[in-house]
């Protein structure tokens, strides 16, 4: 199975870094995730841990390293969460791991929305400052 890698842009939007490796079982997303067609970039993401549960079967580790994104990229999280939790759900190691920033004014605001994350998911989600990261 193929690595899964796309090099974050900011621009008019912004649009993530993706690194999802099939062999370590790490999957990373970072930065910011703010974009026009959110479904279509997150879509392929998604298709490709499916295809990883399938076909690899492994433990996972899923990194959200994002400084920011918009309401449609939390839908698409909570998308991506809700697929591990399945994953988790039929015996496969899956952990989660929510690196914040804890320097900014607003975190406590980011942390309430990982916390929504967590009670619409049923996912246990490990919060890391950034500055401990």
């Amino acid at each position: 199975m193929e690595n899964l890698y796309i090099e974050g842009s900011k621009g008019v939007y912004f649009i993530p870094t993706v690194k999802f490796n099939a062999d370590t079982g790490v999957c990373e997303l970072s930065g910011e995730s703010y974009l026009e067609a959110t479904i279509k970039f997150y879509t392929p993401l998604m298709q490709w841990l499916q295809r990883y549960f399938e076909e690899v079967g492994k433990p996972l580790t899923f990194n959200f390293k994002l400084t920011y994104f918009n309401t449609s990229s939390s839908k698409c999280i909570v998308d991506i969460l809700k697929l591990l939790k399945s994953y988790k759900d039929k015996g496969y190691q899956v952990t989660v791991n929510w690196y914040y920033d804890d320097s900014i004014e607003d975190v406590d605001e980011e942390l309430e929305e990982v916390e929504d994350f967590i009670l619409e998911t049923g996912l246990d989600i490990n919060l890391i400052p950034m500055s401990k990261a």
